[in-house]
């Protein structure tokens, strides 16, 4: 086959460092915009991100020329650097070291997104690390838990 054919969607998640709450609604919009731009600077572009005061989800379309670890650590060296640059607040922001990603069947798009745009809504009766152990236990991830978070 002389061309490479791919389409991955990819669910992306991960969280500030020790999952202090930096990502309020003054500043999540904006965030989330300069997220996808960083996306689509790598060909991976964003369907949709969200979520709260502590993590992020992003669900993209995985290019097929970088791999996922490579965009991982991009979005968040140069949001981490930006986000630096919004006020005093900000200052002391990390993210965490790790984080998860599940790819997503075309069926379940729509859903997804749908997830994502209501984290919010979702974490006002689930903790995000209820949350996590959930998702890595509906894709059969085996984990140890003292290992999950910093």
């Amino acid at each position: 086959m002389p061309q490479s054919l791919v389409k991955n969607y990819i669910h992306i998640i991960f969280s500030t460092k020790y999952r202090n709450d930096f990502i309020d609604e003054k500043i999540e919009k904006e965030l989330f915009s300069y997220i996808a731009i960083i996306c689509k600077d790598f060909e991976s572009s964003a369907l949709q991100i969200g979520g709260t005061d502590n993590h992020i989800h992003i669900l993209c379309l995985l290019s097929r020329k970088i791999a996922l670890m490579k965009l991982v650590q991009e979005i968040k060296s140069h949001s981490s650097k930006w986000i630096k640059t919004k006020g005093k607040r900000y200052e002391d922001f990390f993210w965490q070291e790790g984080y998860g990603a599940f790819s997503v069947s075309e069926k379940n798009i729509y859903a997804t997104i749908n997830y994502i745009k209501n984290q919010r809504e979702h974490h006002q009766n689930q903790s995000f690390k209820d949350e996590m152990i959930g998702i890595l236990k509906k894709h059969k991830i085996q984990y140890d838990e003292k290992y999950l978070w910093d």
